[in-house]
């Protein structure tokens, strides 16, 4: 296997930090997921190359196979195993829409591998879940990472920064921040401030505060013409670098990026396992898809906690565990256990998911003040959407929100089971169907509180899945 070093020599980072013996190089395969109602179909678009080798640790070719709607495996001619992940996409989250029973679409999606040990052909499988959330195999492709028509082609260069290092890329998670909708003179300051900024957002909060020193956090910022990202909903579109925007599936605060392509050529600049997209907005928006991306409008009032919530989706496949949000996705025909981890359809109360963590005193389901909180929650949405209507500044938004802080804390603060694990019924953007573990979270509500148990569990997990040989404090 040829020996490949990291070279990353640009603003201070160092060679020398990132060499690795015998690394395999990086092979991305780049999909077309295209359907509609009834109809799935992947096709090849290339198998790239990238310019980086491969940012894994050898022995962590695989996770524990519970999480993702969609799961996938690489292995060699002989048969061994040389990736296999769960993830979730946009097309899996767009067939849950309306749009979708009236039309198909395509989107661009990305499958990163190291390379075999022996050049040659691998065997790529795509799983995807059924109606009991069973894995089950939907396509399959034999590539050949010696063809000629693998794109080898150089990619543009960008100034890797390094934000936070800890030690060489097979050994740690490494994170990396993108910056889009940043100019060239934003880039070069103020893009700096805003990472380093969420990465202290990041490792405020556990279990990141007690796990830093098995993170490395690199940053990449394209400059773009003009500052910020779209907004189609006020008029505003923008050919940024990676093409973030706001609106996604008409949802006014979803923000994601439909240019995979571009995303990915501009990311394989620096060695990742995680991927967040600092937006150059300030308008609350953000959004999380596991093992895909993350990201946030750096420049909110509330980019903290964005940062951090949507990171979770990204990184462990964690649930929205609020419900009373409007939401672009069609509720479910049939309630099945979800796979995420931190909600459950409580089908049967004695087989809880989370039972480890919960005391055996606590009642499952687990009371809370539901009906005084859906109440005060059915005005704030009414005036969150009248503010939006109104183009109103969003000083006025941050307001409301604070003001809605203040009420959930103060409402929150006295019940008897705030600290408890249990099963919390509304969740996942159901009042009735789901429930959640603890009382609040972050994945819940904006006000000041960490994970909960369970989410806090899940993430560390991850962490483990990644990260090796790690020292505990």
């Amino acid at each position: 296997m040829k020996r490949l070093a990291f070279g990353l020599v640009s603003l201070g980072v160092s060679a020398v930090g990132l060499a690795a013996d015998a690394v395999p190089a990086t092979y991305r395969l780049d999909l077309l997921h295209t359907g509609g109602k009834g109809v799935e179909i992947f096709a090849v678009d290339r198998l790239r190359q990238e310019p980086l080798p491969w940012p894994g640790h050898p022995s962590r070719a695989t996770d524990d196979g519970k999480s993702g709607g969609y799961r996938f495996e690489v292995r060699d001619t002989d048969g061994q195993l040389l990736q296999a992940r769960g993830y979730a996409s946009i097309f899996g989250e767009w067939v849950t829409t309306a749009e979708a029973q009236n039309q198909h679409r395509t989107f661009h999606e990305s499958l990163r591998f190291p390379a075999p040990a022996k050049p040659g052909p691998v065997q790529v499988r795509i799983y995807k879940r059924d109606a009991q959330q069973v894995f089950q195999p939907l396509w399959e492709a034999k590539l050949d990472t010696t063809d000629m028509f693998v794109d080898r082609s150089p990619t543009v260069s960008q100034n890797l920064i390094a934000i936070e290092q800890h030690g060489a890329p097979p050994d740690k998670v490494d994170l990396l921040l993108l910056g889009d909708g940043y100019t060239a003179a934003e880039c070069t300051a103020k893009f700096r401030a805003d990472a380093e900024r969420m990465t202290a957002a990041l490792f405020r909060v556990q279990p990141f505060a007690r796990r830093r020193q098995d993170f490395n956090v690199w940053g990449l910022c394209p400059p773009a013409a003009e500052s910020g990202v779209s907004r189609p909903s006020t008029g505003v579109h923008r050919a940024s670098p990676a093409g973030t925007t706001y609106d996604a599936f008409g949802s006014e605060r979803y923000l994601l990026t439909f240019e995979n392509r571009a995303l990915r050529e501009i990311a394989a600049q620096a060695p990742y396992e995680a991927l967040t997209i600092l937006a150059n907005n300030d308008t609350y928006g953000g959004g999380g898809i596991f093992g895909l991306y993350s990201t946030v409008a750096v420049n909110s009032s509330w980019a903290d906690y964005l940062f951090v919530h949507e990171f979770g989706h990204h990184f462990a496949a964690l649930a929205d565990e609020y419900y009373t949000s409007p939401v672009a996705y069609a509720p479910p025909t049939t309630i099945v256990e979800p796979w995420e981890p931190n909600v459950t359809a409580l089908l049967d109360k004695d087989q809880l998911k989370w039972r480890h963590l919960a005391a055996t005193r606590t009642a499952v389901p687990t009371p809370w003040p539901k009906e005084a909180f859906e109440a005060y929650q059915r005005d704030v949405q009414a005036r969150r959407k009248q503010i939006r209507a109104d183009r109103r500044p969003e000083s006025e938004m941050d307001a409301l929100f604070r003001e809605e802080q203040a009420h959930v804390m103060k409402l929150f603060g006295r019940e008897r089971h705030r600290s408890a694990v249990g099963a919390f019924q509304g969740a996942n953007y159901d009042a009735q169907a789901y429930y959640r573990p603890q009382l609040d979270c972050i994945m819940f509500t904006r006000d000041q509180v960490p994970f909960c148990r369970v989410c806090e569990s899940a993430l560390e997990q991850v962490i483990d899945s990644i990260a090796p040989n790690t020292a505990r404090p």
